[in-house]
């Protein structure tokens, strides 16, 4: 039989390395034949767009490359699959070119790299192939930088976007540091309801650094935030600090104030972004001082010359395992992982029913969040630090980095 794998969502520094993965455990299987990349994700199943992976990746330095390489080399979506309704002729064309594109190209497993949104679209294809009497395996492949799948101790991507961020801040804290004048700097970090990302800058604690002085995440104001507690938390680091450094994630809304959201996507996730802007006028009304906003935006999601060692041979471990499960008869699952240690780390590779993580989130647990909500607390060290370490050295050409492409 064949196999296929596509990517889906958000891009990040190691979902590249999870199709490697895939592509290597195949060839240990005999009874695999070709393996099948999907042009952007689910779209590529529905319309047939599909290309042999051996045809791309020709040697061991197309691999080794593509491992390095940020981003989705086969392309992604936001693509919703409808639940399947024998009485809507949409949703019955849908469910039906998928499964003409899997046995046109004889293909008895399908995985599916990708977050929450993505475990959906196995829940249901799963769900489908078996009640239409088709023996075809799907797999979910964790990936997220928002670090918000139920069911697996974290997921491939957020340890190399923790890291950039991380490094990133302590950049920003060197240069707001040169100056004698009082300054505030408010960095806007990705995570609209969870605030893994943002609240992992406190790893530069960990080599003695005390920024970000604040550290805000969705979790601690489920109930509003209040611009006068924030301003006053603010005021009280000044009188400390004098280059206040804030992080800020983007799902907080002050209560204030209700965002302006430009558009949405297939699951219903709108734009966040702006908070860091909005909050740099409200601290420059109030102080009066230097201030300015610094939005992370797309670099944290594929900054490969920071990525996490971890991070990416996790990822390629968890797309090998993908193989083995599918292999094993398994089907409608999500692989993932289980922390055994933190001191030495160590994780094991499972897997939990796709149903467990599609469409849910996964929170920062409560006492990682300091009483008065304005930080993080040390016990969040631990968790974090493992998933950073280890540095993966880009390969360069006229002193640029080389990424794999496609169509090169």
């Amino acid at each position: 039989m064949n196999i296929a794998v596509a990517q889906s969502g958000g891009p990040t520094a190691a979902i590249n390395s999870s199709l490697a993965g895939v592509f290597e455990r195949a060839g240990d299987y005999g009874e695999i034949g070709q393996v099948f990349g999907s042009i952007n994700g689910i779209e590529g199943m529905i319309n047939d767009e599909l290309v042999p992976l051996v045809n791309i990746l020709t040697t061991d330095h197309d691999i080794d490359l593509l491992k390095r390489t940020p981003s989705t080399v086969l392309g992604s979506c936001r693509y919703k699959l409808r639940t399947y309704d024998p009485n809507d002729s949409v949703t019955e064309t849908e469910y039906m070119n998928i499964v003409n594109t899997l046995e046109k190209h004889d293909i008895g497993a399908f995985f599916y790299i990708g977050g929450n949104d993505s475990m959906d679209t196995v829940m249901k294809l799963d769900k489908y192939l078996r009640a239409v009497g088709k023996n075809i395996k799907v797999i979910g492949i964790p990936k997220t930088i928002d670090n918000d799948l139920p069911g697996t101790d974290h997921t491939p991507g957020f340890g190399s976007a923790a890291k950039y961020v991380a490094t990133t801040l302590q950049e920003i804290i060197r240069d707001s540091r040169v100056y004698s004048i009082q300054s505030i700097t408010i960095v806007e970090i990705m995570g609209r309801n969870a605030g893994w990302l943002t609240a992992s800058t406190c790893v530069l604690r960990a080599n003695g650094e005390p920024a970000p002085h604040l550290i805000y995440v969705p979790e601690a104001y489920k109930n509003g935030f209040s611009i006068e507690k924030f301003l006053a938390d603010v005021e009280s680091m000044m009188k400390r600090y004098r280059a206040v450094i804030v992080a800020v994630s983007e799902g907080i809304v002050p209560d204030d104030r209700n965002y302006v959201k430009t558009g949405a996507d297939a699951f219903g996730h709108t734009d966040n972004s702006g908070v860091a802007k909005y909050l740099e006028k409200c601290c420059a009304d109030r102080f009066g001082c230097k201030v300015r906003s610094i939005e992370l935006n797309v670099m944290q999601r594929c900054s490969s010359h920071m990525a996490s060692a971890t991070d990416l041979a996790e990822a390629e471990m968890v797309g090998k395992a993908a193989v083995d499960a599918a292999m094993s008869g398994d089907s409608g699952r999500m692989m993932g992982f289980r922390r055994i240690s933190n001191e030495p780390y160590r994780v094991e590779v499972i897997s939990i029913s796709a149903e467990e993580a599609a469409n849910r989130e996964r929170f920062l647990p409560d006492n990682w969040i300091t009483a008065d909500h304005s930080d993080i607390t040390m016990d969040a060290l631990g968790y974090f630090l493992p998933l950073i370490q280890g540095e993966v050295i880009p390969e360069y050409r006229n002193g640029i980095p080389v990424h794999f492409r496609l169509n090169q």
